[in-house]
């Protein structure tokens, strides 16, 4: 009883469990994961100045991926100043026609290059998709199985492939592990997660060939699609710089290993080649704080979170009180740790932002329960990815409803939030613990 009793007060368990319940209802997540640090320290002894204190230094940590965040809505916002998405998006309208799984490969492999190859994350949703939703009407295609085919773009390139936002979310478990305690190189990051990025294929496959295969019927609103039509359908020079801008990107941050290097020389070849007009620098950087600076923000409080928990030595305590309780299967186990880890991240709705939270919580567990480093780092990418789909706070969520539900007829709860968490939430559970056994 003294040790159940222990485990509930347990600062980190509180402080986890008040972070989830105030993301659920609605209160901000900065604000959030601030008032459950405050509200950790407080119970552990600590004094608000010295949570401060520790907090704010310990959000250094993940000063680089927020960089590269604002870094890389510059670039994107960038590129659609430059009108070579409207370019795309125009050109993508002809060859689809009327071929409905010509449109479905072509969304999967544009939203997994805005993962990798031209990183840009969600921005480019709200400018592709709405001119094409008419199509989308004609063929009848329910539009579920888009919003799927998009969160597997966003999310199965960062998970398996180290390049792109792949670089920054790989960095964060190398990090934080190493941060914990384990020695792991960055470079054996993909072959442990590569696994989670066939389960999400399986989920991708069984939603549109299964689940949302059959003809879906929306009304063809012309007046509600928001987007104007596009500036240009004709190819010109200024896009070559835009080519080579992405290409330099890509490379630079293959070659050293920095995603904001990558994306300051990507800016760099815009700006130079007057791409876009140099007293317009401002404006296309602050629009890049706009798009991305909450998610980096976000990654900042996260960490500073996480060092607030190490410092009070409730994780100790907490390794200590849960080891007793799982079992010694590590299959079960694992599956334990995985539905704990949807119940943290699907609240914050954020893979990148929960991975400190996370690592500090579940690697000391898996260490003292025999787990060998390239089973902790499914573990820990799984249930990062897992809350991320089909939580009604994620990017990988919100960015497919802003542009499927341009003309009103998209509910982001049943037609986008349910469908990526059934399908993707119970591919990455079976397919990690599959991993799990693999790795033993």
């Amino acid at each position: 009883m003294d040790t159940i009793l222990k485990l509930i007060l347990n600062p980190a368990i509180i402080a986890v469990v008040l972070l989830c319940v105030l993301c659920i209802k609605r209160i901000n997540v900065l604000l959030a994961i601030i008032i459950s640090t405050l509200t950790a320290g407080i119970i552990a002894g600590m004094n608000i100045k010295t949570v401060m204190e520790v907090f704010i230094s310990g959000m250094g940590g993940n000063s680089e991926t927020a960089l590269s965040y604002i870094l890389l809505g510059a670039f994107a916002a960038t590129m659609a100043h430059s009108g070579f998405t409207d370019f795309l998006s125009a050109k993508l309208s002809k060859i689809i026609a009327n071929r409905k799984f010509v449109l479905i490969f072509i969304l999967a492999l544009i939203s997994m290059a805005s993962q990798n190859i031209i990183p840009i994350h969600i921005a480019f949703i709200p400018i592709v998709i709405p001119p094409l939703l008419n199509i989308m009407n004609n063929l009848k295609i329910d539009r579920r199985a888009i919003a799927c085919t998009l969160a597997f773009g966003l999310k199965m390139p960062y998970i398996t492939i180290p390049v792109g936002f792949g670089l920054i979310f790989q960095n964060l478990i190398a990090d934080n592990m190493i941060q914990n305690g384990i020695q792991i190189a960055r470079n054996n990051i993909w072959k442990a997660t590569l696994i989670l990025g066939l389960g999400m294929l399986v989920g991708l496959l069984v939603a549109i060939f299964v689940s949302y295969r059959k003809p879906r019927e929306y009304n063809i609103q012309e007046s509600l699609l928001i987007n104007p039509p596009p500036k240009s359908t004709e190819f010109n020079t200024s896009y070559w710089f835009v080519i080579l801008a992405a290409i330099a990107t890509f490379v630079v941050q293959l070659v050293t290993q920095s995603l904001p290097l990558g994306a300051l020389v990507g800016l760099g070849i815009i700006f130079s080649c007057k791409v876009i007009p140099q007293e317009k620098m401002d404006h296309m950087m602050n629009e890049g704080i706009y798009l991305m600076g909450y998610v980096a923000f976000v990654m900042l409080v996260a960490a500073g979170f996480a060092s607030v928990l190490k410092q009070t030595g409730a994780i100790e305590s907490l390794v200590n009180s849960i080891s007793i309780f799982l079992p010694q299967n590590i299959i079960l186990t694992s599956f334990i740790i995985l539905i704990l880890g949807l119940f943290i991240t699907i609240g914050i709705g954020t893979s990148f932002g929960t991975i400190p939270i996370i690592a500090v919580l579940f690697v000391p567990v898996c260490v003292k329960l025999g787990f060998n480093p390239q089973q902790i780092i499914i573990l820990i990418a799984a249930a990062a990815a897992l809350g991320d789909a089909g939580s009604p706070a994620s990017d990988t969520t919100l960015g497919p409803t802003a542009g499927l539900n341009a003309d009103g007829q998209h509910n982001h709860i049943f037609d986008t939030c349910i469908p990526t968490f059934i399908h993707y939430n119970t591919a990455l559970i079976i397919f990690a613990l599959i991993g799990i056994y693999l790795w033993g």
